[in-house]
């Protein structure tokens, strides 16, 4: 059975697809002063482009794991979240507090997703 990486930098991947699953690397907003509201919704934008870029959609998340920088800022990330995915296509999901890689960083989200 094939491996395909793609978009790799020496480092990591940004999504692998193998045996009709579709993996992406950890997805963060630009940050920059954005409030967690903002950083989720653009870092879900990219998780979604990237879906479908490498042959999936949202619908087809199987699960999310979350990492939130405050855990006091987590009803606002999950407005964001549930008007972002459609009733009846809940991934099973995870969330964590987590120290970020960059201060301004508020989230960052990776999903396993099955092709379409």
């Amino acid at each position: 059975m094939s491996i395909f990486r793609y978009e790799g930098n020496g480092r990591m991947s940004k999504a692998v697809v193998h045996n009709g699953t579709v993996y992406l690397c950890g997805q963060v907003s630009g940050g920059e002063d954005k409030d967690i509201k903002v950083q989720t919704s653009e870092t879900l934008e990219k998780v979604e482009n990237l879906l479908e870029k490498y042959g999936s959609d949202k619908n087809h998340i199987l699960s999310a794991t979350i990492h939130i920088k405050d855990m006091s800022q987590f009803k606002d990330m999950n407005d964001v979240w549930d008007n972002w995915i459609k009733d009846g296509f809940e991934p099973v999901r995870t969330c964590v507090e987590a120290k970020m890689a960059r201060e301004d960083l508020l989230i960052e989200i990776t999903v396993v997703a099955a092709e379409k």
